[in-house]
């Protein structure tokens, strides 16, 4: 897998090794405190999968230029502030094996630097007058919220179909994902239609990598560092779950809810409920949907020039649902 990451990223690796610098004084700050924080965010960041997609679609119809590394910026900026408010919200204490902001500094100082990251995606477009960029941020802000708020107003009830399910993750995941496509052609200068198509196969990307993330729950705890049925016991409702579910018996369906719902801590149930989605079809299920989505992004790609970019983006969809975590 190291060696996939490594030559997706070929085409673009002075401009990612480029990119940590100008990420960090995009979070630059006169305040001592947000200053230590924004240090201590780069120095635990993750693979930066999102500014890859920005450079990747860049380099798909042009090259990289400034507004290139202004809107990955804004990107990674908008993904750090959603994680530092999801570990508040989730009252989570680690982050990628490191402690999490709110773990460090607490809950309210948390919440600010959210905010604080948000504000400066905003100025970042705004002081540089890249209002095509500044439009997609927005939409994309606030499409994320959505999401979450949808998953949290039906997780009370655990009422999510599987429509439902595909609007939560299309705006809390893939909205984020399909901007990076969408701003990494609106900085070469894409008109409308192109910059529709490239936000499209965003999305599509990332609805497969959602639906990977969700199949983890049910795979082997060796296998991905991962403890096995952390989805159920949040209540999260995910597609393999939902599909099984939708085709159990009544008594089945009965008594995995009252899995769900009542024993999500009983480790004996969270087991049985693991085989009955097994046993029911829905990790097969789920993988056909998945490779579904991954082979309409692949249409889309293909309907541009070869070129090292197109190479690494096919690669980045294979990635996507081959990925080990």
């Amino acid at each position: 897998m190291a060696n996939i990451v490594k030559e997706i990223k070929n085409p673009i690796d002075s401009e990612m090794k480029l990119f940590e610098q100008k990420f960090y004084e995009s979070m630059s700050t006169n305040v001592p405190l947000l200053d230590k924080v924004t240090r201590f965010i780069v120095t635990t960041k993750g693979k930066q999968m999102r500014p890859m997609f920005v450079f990747l679609c860049a380099k798909l119809i042009g090259e990289v230029n400034e507004k290139t590394f202004r809107g990955a910026s804004m990107i990674e900026l908008i993904h750090t502030a959603t994680l530092v408010h999801d570990d508040v919200v989730d009252e989570s204490f680690k982050r990628r094996n490191f402690f999490s902001i709110n773990a460090l500094w607490k809950n309210k100082i948390a919440v600010l630097v959210g905010d604080f990251l948000l504000s400066k995606s905003v100025l970042l477009s705004t002081d540089n007058k890249d209002f095509d960029l500044l439009a997609v941020i927005a939409r994309t802000i606030r499409e994320m919220s959505e999401g979450e708020l949808l998953q949290l107003e039906k997780a009370r009830k655990l009422d999510i179909t599987e429509e439902v399910y595909y609007e939560i993750i299309r705006k809390k995941t893939a909205t984020l994902i399909a901007a990076c496509c969408e701003i990494g052609v609106l900085s070469n200068n894409a008109d409308e239609v192109l910059a529709k198509k490239m936000q499209n196969f965003g999305t599509l990307t990332g609805m497969a990598f959602q639906i990977k993330d969700d199949l983890f729950d049910y795979l082997s705890e060796n296998f991905i560092g991962k403890p096995v049925g952390i989805d159920i016991q949040e209540q999260k409702m995910t597609l393999p779950l939902i599909y099984s579910l939708k085709n159990a018996t009544e008594k089945d369906r009965k008594y995995h809810f009252q899995t769900i719902k009542r024993y999500k801590d009983d480790k004996k149930r969270v087991k049985e409920l693991i085989a009955f989605v097994k046993k029911s079809g829905g990790l097969d299920y789920a993988l056909s949907v998945m490779k579904d989505y991954q082979q309409k992004a692949k249409l889309i790609l293909n309907e541009f020039p070869e070129n090292e970019a197109k190479h690494s983006l096919n690669l980045m969809l294979d990635y996507v649902i081959e990925r080990k975590f």
